[in-house]
């Protein structure tokens, strides 16, 4: 029921955003001197505005998001005019492209959303802020998260899995559980524990519901009235701060210092931000993380579910790490022990990385090859249309994790510098948390199959729209070994 009234809604707004759009564009034609400069191919008709807009809804919403894209590149090449949002786009299913948006950001092209979800992730979040600011923000959260700091901590790598164990632990045995839940439980435990420092179950179980609210609210309608996700993660926003507030103070009481661990204390301790700023970046790495957290844990067990080839030889690369290792804690020398499974972790976000698209605003006037992007247009560079090309990834829409052996696929592999895989997108706002999470995801998968054994209990597919998701949770038949 809730699907299916956000799809309405939705479509409702965008049939409005699309008679807006339509009259902007008759005005803005006359401003600019329609024919005075070359726009990407694209059909600006009254008719394709309307049903670019109900296309670009009905493409996201299913389980191929780059439907719409696909379709469009057939008519049009891999870098097209639309109407999107109430406004006009370029679209670019071009790697080369894509990369050249993300490397020239803040200076040919800015990160463009909503009031609504500036509202709700802060106006000092390293995601809606641009220029200087956003690269000092982002600067820190790199170093914060840097892996080599990672690599030394045992207690941190203890924490993670500890969290891990006590979810696993307590499931049920020979029981129906919807995996979803699980993930997002793991997800969420950890993301209180590493940012806030909490450590209790009694804290953990508080924060992990303020989390909750607030990201389910991040996707969903945002209507600021009782009874909407949205209202009920403004509330759950206002809840974080005050914990985050509550626990600077505190420090400060007992001395001049944060105690606890955690990014918190970090920022607290060794970065020149104030409580305001430090409340907003720690709920941008909430919302970022917990995002690319839960959903690619859960969609990598969805899709060795579907592939017993792949599960069985990642069961054989964790049955040797179990036998090498002393302790049922993993080390940092057993994590890269496990090439099987960064290749199965690389082929999950090719597949299934929430990151679809990026929402990007031209700066200014920006020269392309043969035509030119205005001023003020959103720039959409469609990561998902790039992974899911069968010209670049043969066979794109089955899972293969082998493919990630293949010596033609080694420099596609980096996502750092490769324009044809880009899960934690790139530039100056790539996903400074890429690292930590691949690491998070590694780990689950370990513990998740070496102690369980699972039976598909239902059909299930995937959702992206308004997050991604499996649509009935991933219900499985849990068994303990």
């Amino acid at each position: 029921m809730e699907e299916n009234y956000l799809l309405l809604w939705s479509i409702s707004i965008a049939v409005l955003s699309c008679i807006f759009s339509w009259f902007y564009w008759q005005n803005y034609k006359k401003k600019i001197g329609f024919g005075s400069i070359t726009l990407p191919p694209g059909d600006t008709s009254w008719a394709a505005i309307i049903g670019d807009c109900l296309r670009w809804y009905n493409s996201i919403s299913s389980s191929h998001p780059p439907k719409f894209v696909e379709e469009q590149v057939k008519r049009h090449g891999k870098v097209f005019t639309c109407s999107l949002f109430g406004r006009k786009a370029v679209v670019s299913a071009d790697p080369v492209f894509n990369r050249y948006i993300m490397q020239n950001e803040g200076k040919l092209f800015q990160s463009s959303y909503p009031k609504s979800f500036r509202d709700l992730v802060g106006k000092n979040g390293v995601i809606v802020v641009h220029g200087e600011q956003q690269k000092r923000l982002h600067a820190i959260a790199v170093n914060i998260m840097k892996l080599e700091k990672i690599s030394s901590n045992s207690s941190f790598l203890s924490d993670v899995q500890m969290i891990m164990l006590q979810t696993i632990n307590s499931l049920p045995d020979n029981e129906v559980v919807v995996l979803q839940d699980v993930c997002r439980k793991v997800a969420i435990n950890l993301m209180a524990n590493q940012l806030m420092g909490v450590s209790s179950e009694s804290e953990i179980n508080e924060m992990a519901i303020l989390f909750s609210d607030f990201v389910d609210g991040c996707l969903s309608v945002p209507i600021n009235l009782p009874g909407f996700a949205y209202h009920t993660a403004m509330k759950a926003r206002e809840g974080i701060i005050a914990k985050i507030k509550n626990t600077i103070a505190d420090g400060m009481q007992q001395g001049g210092s944060v105690e606890r661990s955690g990014v918190l204390g970090r920022l607290v301790e060794e970065e020149n931000l104030n409580d305001n700023q430090i409340a907003d970046f720690i709920i941008n790495l909430l919302f970022a993380g917990n995002e690319t957290t839960t959903k690619t844990m859960l969609f990598a067990v969805y899709f060795l579910t579907q592939c017993p080839q792949a599960l069985e030889q990642l069961l054989i690369e964790h049955e040797s790490i179990k036998r090498k290792s002393h302790n049922e804690i993993l080390e940092w020398d057993d994590y890269k022990a496990m090439p099987f499974t960064q290749c199965v972790i690389d082929e999950t976000l090719r597949l299934g990385g929430i990151a679809i698209w990026l929402l990007r605003e031209a700066k200014a006037d920006v020269e392309y090859k043969d035509f030119t992007i205005p001023k003020g247009y959103l720039v959409v560079p469609f990561l998902s249309a790039i992974h899911l090309d069968e010209g670049i990834y043969p066979g794109a829409l089955q899972f293969n994790p082998w493919r990630w052996l293949a010596e033609e696929n080694k420099e596609k592999r980096n996502w750092r510098t490769s324009p044809y895989f880009s899960p934690f997108g790139g530039g100056a706002r790539y996903c400074p948390g890429a690292e930590i999470s691949r690491l998070q995801i590694a780990f689950f998968l370990h513990h998740f199959v070496s102690k369980c054994r699972w039976t598909q209990i239902a059909e299930d597919r995937m959702s992206f729209f308004p997050s991604a998701r499996l649509v009935n949770g991933f219900q499985v038949r849990v068994s303990k070994v």
